[in-house]
C-alpha cells in the first residue's frame, strides 16, 4: 500500500518580529484527511523534530478536521512530539506533501534534507506536493541532471496578491509568487482565496488554505492510480 509524508514548519517567528507563526493547521490536517481515508498511511514530520509551532490565527476548532485530529490522542501528541525529517527514510514513501504556513519561508528554501529526500521520492516515480507557502520547499530541489525539479513546470503557491492582502509583503524574507518563476516556472494564479490546486505530472500544488484539501485528493488520485 502507499505511504505518504507531510512535512510541517519548525519556524515560529515572523522575521524579526515578535509576531509567531509557523504552521497554518488545516494545511496540515485537510490534506491528511483527504489521503487517510482513502487507507493510505500517512506520517507526519518537522523541519527539527519536537513540538510543531502552529500559526494561532489558524487554530479554528470548529473547523471539522482540525477538530477531529485534534480529539485524536496519536495525531495531537504528534504536534508535541514530531519526528524530524532527517530521521525518515524516503524510501518508504511514495509522496512527499510540504504543508504551508508562513514559517515556512524561513526553514524549507534551503533545508538539505528538504531537498535530499523530495529528491529522492521525485526519482523513484513518486510525488512532489506543497500547500500554499509550502512551494518555498520547491525553490531549491534539483533533480540528478542539475536541473531544478520545477523549471518549466506550471505551479501554484500564495499570490503576491495574497500577501499583500495580509500585509506581510514586506515582512515575508522574499516573494514566494517571484522565485517560483525566477527558477522557471509557470505560476498559475487564480483570484485570492479562491480554491486552485495545479497538477504537472507527478508535482501537485495548491494556491492556498483553501486548496488543501484538493491537493490532498489529487495526491490520492495519483497514488492510487501507482497501485492500481
Amino acid at each position: 500500500m502507499a505511504k505518504a509524508l507531510i512535512v510541517v514548519t519548525s519556524h515560529a517567528r515572523l522575521g524579526d518580529s515578535n509576531q509567531t507563526t509557523g504552521l497554518w493547521f488545516s494545511e496540515l490536517t485537510h490534506p491528511y484527511y483527504a489521503i487517510a481515508k482513502h487507507g493510505i498511511d500517512v506520517d507526519i514530520v518537522s523541519i527539527q523534530g519536537g513540538e510543531i509551532p502552529i500559526d494561532p490565527k489558524s487554530f479554528d476548532e470548529e473547523d471539522r478536521n482540525n477538530a477531529l485530529f485534534l480529539a485524536t490522542p496519536e495525531l495531537a501528541e504528534n504536534l508535541k512530539n514530531s519526528r524530524s525529517l532527517d530521521d525518515i527514510n524516503a524510501s518508504e514513501y511514495q509522496a512527499i506533501i510540504f504543508a504551508g504556513g508562513h514559517g515556512t519561508m524561513w526553514d524549507f528554501p534551503d533545508d538539505p534534507d528538504v531537498q535530499d529526500k523530495a529528491n529522492e521520492i521525485y526519482e523513484e516515480g513518486g510525488i512532489v506536493a506543497a500547500i500554499c507557502h509550502g512551494p518555498a520547499a520547491l525553490i531549491n530541489i534539483q533533480l540528478s541532471d542539475d536541473s531544478y525539479l520545477i523549471d518549466d513546470k506550471r505551479v501554484t503557491g500564495f499570490s503576491n496578491t495574497e500577501e499583500k492582502a495580509v500585509e506581510l509583503d514586506n515582512v515575508v524574507p522574499f516573494s514566494l509568487q517571484d522565485e517560483l518563476m525566477i527558477r522557471g516556472a509557470h505560476f498559475v494564479e487564480k483570484p485570492a482565496w479562491t480554491a486552485n490546486v495545479v497538477i504537472d505530472g507527478r508535482l501537485v500544488t495548491g494556491q492556498n488554505p483553501q486548496s488543501a484539501v484538493g491537493v490532498g485528493e489529487a495526491v490520492s488520485d495519483l497514488l492510487l492510480e501507482w497501485f492500481n
